[in-house]
């Protein structure tokens, strides 16, 4: 089952996104040669991509698009995946694995093209995206990496020193070690890329049905008979897209996930004597285990997230954790006050990957974005409409792979409370240059 219907939570990006476009409505009885579980970025993007074909696919979300995470996140566009050729060659072998890299660092581009093909109305910018480091240990061993795969894949991505990466960031001092530039990256406001792709999915032939939670699914035949809210969808293919937000439609997916809540924070529009701050279209990362990312909105907003201290519904005294960070970083703007402040899951893989599955004929899964949603989701979408198109596996840049499941998923918060601490104290001690 998908999650039960509900109105969008109190956000920035609630607040100042472009209007819904008018959805597909209901009938009894539907037929599809794909039906997508799920209307975030992954599955409107694959109904983008499949209706671009000519296949008719529907879109079954519980709520509305861009409900979960895809209205929620950041707005950075990231290029890529967070592992490099070296970390994926021994699982995947180094064509392979060179495969996965070329491929998803092409996301960025993927999401540009979108918007401009379609004209979409997100405030988007590609400012770049910063990955800075806290310290020398994650310089060398994450910063530099990175750095030198783009390098030699042909990317015009820059080294900064500390000097540098303040200036880049519009500040006097040095607060971090060092940063590695990205040009393909950028920013955008999340929920409107989200009901933009829905109206593009639209617009090419699409139905789209919102406050629609698929309830059964089960194979009938040579096709898939899908139970939603009163609508029975009858398809060749099915995907799932539901990633942070699976649960049991289909056994034993959900625990193949962990789902970690991200929680953000927006100050009031600074005053235009801040402008030199955060230039407006970069986003920015760290290098942290319990990373900080941070931005500036359209309306001159500093936006912070960080790993959450409230499972959902935050209060804005959860922000003070990030008003110190935000203090640390840019002293100038004090202790700021928080305008905005929520929170969304985020699905985390054993091996912090991202996964395309087949676990059926005709049934295919996407899970685990990892913090790198608006990307590679939107490129996720691409390949599942090449998958249920009919390319072959061996086709498609990415692996097919069996579901690694979590043993005990069910003391997962007991478990990322525990691992929460201890990287909390790792990322402190690099800080300090005493572990190295």
């Amino acid at each position: 089952m998908n999650m039960p219907a509900r109105a969008l939570p109190r956000s920035l990006w609630a607040a100042t996104a472009c209007p819904a476009p008018a959805y597909s409505q209901a009938k009894p009885q539907l037929t599809a040669d794909v039906a997508v579980v799920g209307g975030g970025y992954t599955g409107l993007s694959t109904a983008l991509h499949l209706a671009r074909k000519g296949r008719k696919a529907v879109v079954l979300e519980a709520a509305e698009p861009g409900w979960g995470a895809s209205g929620r996140n950041g707005g950075q566009v990231i290029a890529g995946m967070k592992a490099t050729i070296g970390d994926l060659a021994p699982l995947f072998g180094e064509d392979s694995a060179r495969r996965m890299v070329v491929n998803m660092g092409s996301s960025a581009e993927l999401v540009f093209s979108l918007i401009d093909r379609y004209g979409m109305n997100c405030h988007a910018i590609r400012g770049g995206w910063l990955q800075a480091a806290h310290g020398e240990k994650p310089y060398k061993e994450t910063i530099v990496p990175r750095f030198e795969q783009w390098r030699a894949l042909g990317v015009d991505a820059q080294l900064l020193d500390a000097h540098q990466t303040a200036a880049a960031l519009g500040v006097d001092s040095a607060p971090y070690h060092a940063a590695w530039r990205d040009p393909r990256g950028g920013v955008l406001q999340p929920l409107s890329y989200a009901r933009e792709l829905a109206r593009a999915a639209l617009q090419e032939g699409a139905d789209i049905l919102p406050r629609t939670p698929v309830t059964a699914l089960r194979r009938d035949g040579n096709a898939w008979q899908v139970t939603a809210h009163g609508t029975e969808i009858r398809a060749g293919q099915v995907v799932i897209a539901t990633n942070a937000y699976t649960d049991g439609l289909w056994p034993g997916l959900a625990r193949a996930a962990i789902p970690v809540t991200s929680f953000q924070m927006a100050t009031y529009p600074l005053d235009a004597r801040f402008d030199p701050i955060l230039p407006v279209g970069m986003g920015v990362t760290d290098s942290r285990r319990l990373l900080l990312y941070f931005r500036r909105d359209h309306q001159r907003r500093l936006v912070m997230g960080g790993r959450s201290p409230v499972e959902d519904n935050p209060r804005f005294a959860d922000a003070a954790p990030l008003q110190r960070a935000i203090q640390g970083l840019f002293p100038e703007l004090g202790l700021p006050k928080p305008e905005f402040v929520w929170s969304g899951k985020v699905a985390i893989t054993k091996d912090r990957l991202p996964h395309i599955h087949h676990p059926a004929p005709g049934l295919h899964v996407f899970m685990g974005c990892n913090g790198r949603g608006v990307g590679l989701c939107t490129m996720m979408g691409q390949l599942l409409a090449d998958l249920a198109d009919g390319r072959s596996a061996g086709d498609v840049p990415f692996p097919i792979t069996v579901p690694d499941t979590f043993a005990l998923h069910g003391l997962r918060r007991l478990g990322i409370y525990a691992l929460s601490q201890y990287y909390r104290l790792l990322d402190q001690l690099e800080a300090s240059g005493r572990l190295r």
